[in-house]
């Protein structure tokens, strides 16, 4: 039988990359996002292309009723999701004194409400059906403090815990967590964040947001629990646990500064 995904983030980057993995795999498809009309050409795509169902959910996420209303459709249509791919997100850049509080507050509710609602909504069914995959989307930021982008570094910092916590409360239920925790990817994540000129982004390292999409795909099936992705990004990943916070700390501001 089939496995449905439900994709949140569904019209960019790292979220289209998901659909078309899953989509040729012979895998239907929930999308979830803004944009309609980018999802409904992402749609047409794929149903051209393989021989699957997707079904389109046009909702901002930070919107707090957005979650029980996606569920609540889905229910009525009696759609089962048996992947769910919390991908949905973005970042801001500036001191937290001067930023604007309503976008750090959207941020909050689209990288830790959405996606924490979102995962208790749809767990008690993958329980029940003894199967299901979760893909909760981090980052390298999740393991450091990240001064000028101190509210996205902790929200992907709870979206590490929270994975992990649950990942182990679900052990020998058939159901996985997994923290997918990219480095910096070409995702169109630069430009939302005002990182164009950040020391992030320089180099020519910057990972595909395919590559980083088919590694992603791969540890939620695996049912890895922490995926980082990278070499370099799981070095420092580990590094970071044993040097002195203050070092770790001025490093990711200098890592985070613009040149």
């Amino acid at each position: 039988m089939k496995k449905t995904a439900l994709i949140t983030g569904a019209s960019s980057g790292l979220g289209i990359e998901f659909a078309r993995i899953h989509a040729s795999k012979g895998g239907n498809l929930v999308l979830v996002a803004r944009s309609q009309d980018k999802m409904e050409t992402l749609k047409t795509e794929l149903q051209n292309q393989y021989d699957v169902s997707v079904h389109v959910i046009a909702k901002d996420l930070s919107d707090q009723l957005a979650s029980k209303a996606i569920f609540d459709d889905l229910q009525a249509q009696k759609i089962k999701i048996d992947y769910l791919i919390n991908n949905a997100g973005f970042g801001d850049f500036g001191d937290f004194a001067e930023c604007d509080w309503e976008k750090q507050l959207q941020m909050i509710n689209l990288n830790i409400t959405a996606l924490t609602y979102l995962t208790r909504l749809f767990l008690p069914d993958m329980v029940a059906n003894k199967y299901g995959r979760i893909l909760n989307v981090a980052s390298t930021a999740a393991f450091q403090p990240g001064p000028t982008m101190s509210v996205y570094f902790a929200t992907k910092a709870f979206v590490l815990s929270f994975s992990e916590a649950i990942a182990n409360e679900l052990s020998g239920t058939g159901v996985t967590v997994t923290a997918l925790c990219p480095g910096a990817t070409e995702t169109g994540f630069k430009q939302a964040a005002s990182l164009n000129r950040s020391n992030l982004f320089k180099g020519n390292g910057i990972a595909s947001s395919q590559e980083v999409a088919v590694f992603g795909y791969k540890s939620m099936k695996d049912g890895k629990t922490v995926a980082v992705h990278g070499f370099m990004n799981s070095l420092m990943a580990q590094s970071v646990r044993f040097a002195p916070r203050k070092i770790v700390t001025a490093i990711a501001r200098q890592k985070l500064k613009a040149s």
